[in-house]
């Protein structure tokens, strides 16, 4: 049978779109040339951040996002365990709260709290700290295994697309051909006609050691690295642990192709980051390291929505590192754009046809 939908990628993005179009009684079909979960949603560290977006169009989603989150993460290693985000120099203190106060005004619960206060939260937190903010909202999950709880009941196929037209996509196995063709391949989307660029990001994983560091704790100058257009190398200090009690030590952002080379100079930044943030690292061994390829968006923005310039095929790309904790209200969204539904968030921002990511 001819399925409604195929949804290009089996990652994160692409099954959170999946879910959403079977929910609303179309047949789908999911390709991707590896399996589910096997590119970019497999290198991250599965964050549900409110804590690192600018009020406007972005947060909308996020929040969306969280707030569907819980009932679409079973099986998937659902915390909220909220997350900090502190100043490590006195330059720093002034935009970490003025940044908290623009997030609260737009409904977000960010608490600047003392950093003795801090010191309770995290009690192996550096004592140097110079402020502390407490988001309650950010929160964590397993990946992967969110990928594939999306995509149960879902029929993945795993081939390699070549070319689509949006009623169709060819592969080496034939052409499916289908009603809508939802373009959800991450940083490979700019093969379908959007501008969408891989930016490498790296990150160690320490030996377990459970209940150490309690929550999502980074350096307030992740905001701007995560805003920031720079291709060079850019690192920020931050920490989290999982259920496992293994140590996840981010974050690294470089725009070099499709090189996957795990450079020493990149491993030896993170590590300083995280034991300036947390002293106690210092004698606690890496156990590993993984890297992956995030698709950046110029403009800083998903692409969500249909290509004007080939009907049928719709985009749902470009979150950069953000795509764990903005897949639900992605999938619902494009679901809701592609069935004639009211969008739970205004898309006019995430359109295909902006100057930036039009090819």
């Amino acid at each position: 049978m001819q399925p409604d939908v195929v949804v290009m990628g089996a990652g994160i993005i692409g099954a959170a779109c999946a879910q959403a179009l079977r929910a609303r009684g179309l047949r789908v079909v999911v390709v991707d040339r590896h399996g589910p979960a096997s590119g970019t949603s497999a290198a991250g560290e599965g964050n549900v951040l409110v804590s690192d977006k600018e009020p406007g169009p972005e947060l909308d989603l996020a929040r969306a996002s969280r707030e569907l989150w819980p009932e679409l993460a079973e099986d998937a290693e659902w915390e909220e365990k909220g997350g900090l985000v502190v100043a490590t120099t006195p330059e720093a203190v002034v935009p970490l709260r003025a940044f908290a106060a623009k997030q609260r005004a737009a409904g977000i619960d960010a608490c600047e709290i003392a950093t003795a206060d801090a010191l309770t939260h995290e009690p192996h937190l550096n004592p140097e700290i110079t402020a502390a903010v407490h988001y309650l909202q950010d929160a964590q999950l397993n990946p992967v295994k969110a990928t594939r709880t999306l995509l149960r009941g879902i029929e993945v196929r795993r081939t390699e697309v070549s070319t689509t037209d949006g009623r169709s996509v060819t592969t080496p196995d034939g052409v499916i051909s289908c009603g809508a063709v939802v373009n959800a391949t991450g940083p490979w989307a700019r093969n379908f006609g959007v501008n969408v660029l891989p930016r490498r990001g790296v990150v160690l994983v320490t030996t377990p050691i459970p209940g150490t560091i309690r929550h999502k704790v980074y350096d307030a100058d992740y905001v701007g690295a995560v805003a920031s257009g720079d291709a060079d190398l850019q690192t920020s200090g931050v920490v989290e642990s999982t259920q496992a009690g293994t140590v996840l030590i981010g974050s690294s952002r470089q725009r070099k192709g499709f090189d996957d080379t795990i450079e020493s100079r990149v491993l030896k930044a993170l590590a300083l980051k995280a034991i300036a943030l947390f002293p106690m690292l210092t004698n606690v061994p890496v156990m590993r390291a993984y890297g992956g390829f995030r698709p950046y968006a110029p403009d800083h923005l998903p692409i969500i929505g249909e290509d004007p310039r080939t009907p049928g095929l719709w985009h749902a790309t470009g979150h950069e590192g953000a795509g764990v904790g903005l897949a639900p209200a992605t999938g619902r969204l494009l679901a809701q754009l592609l069935t004639g539904e009211s969008p739970l968030v205004d898309p006019h921002p995430f359109r295909v046809d902006r100057p930036e990511v039009m090819l």
